[in-house]
């Protein structure tokens, strides 16, 4: 039986889930600690096409870092010392991830082009190269 991803819309089969893909990735940043280069957008770009992981206000946010990293060539660790006050728990009056009845959600259903089953499919050799796709791909849809 094959079933789509309600967020992101990525065929699953074999009671399999997009999370099961995205765990693939993050043990594989483990296991090869070079791979973790590009975990800030592992990270973002799954979370940017399962946006009811945010609250509203995180995925705005999100959108913005993504921008950051694709248009402005914004580095991990400038983001950090950028934002580390704006984002800080105790100067933040919003939430990052959803609460009941606060979930991030889209204005318009997202074609994506790559998901993070194409990530896995590339494997560990390709997959910086990969997650590069992939960020890009998804900022060309959100944008």
């Amino acid at each position: 039986m094959t079933d789509r991803c309600p967020e992101c819309g990525a065929w699953l089969a074999d009671g399999r889930a997009c999370e099961d893909d995205f765990y693939t990735l993050l043990g594989w940043e483990n296991e090869f600690p070079p791979l973790g280069e590009v975990h800030h957008l592992t990270v973002l770009v799954y979370y940017l096409q399962h946006p009811s992981r945010y609250s509203p206000e995180g995925l705005t946010h999100a959108r913005e870092l993504l921008r950051g990293f694709m248009e402005g060539s914004q580095t991990p660790q400038a983001v950090r010392r950028q934002q580390r006050d704006k984002v800080s728990s105790h100067n933040r009056d919003w939430t990052v991830t959803a609460r009941p009845g606060a979930q991030g959600s889209y204005e318009r259903e997202m074609a994506w082009t790559m998901r993070a089953a194409d990530v896995v499919a590339g494997g560990p050799d390709q997959y910086i190269e990969t997650v590069r796709r992939w960020a890009r791909s998804t900022w060309d849809v959100l944008k």
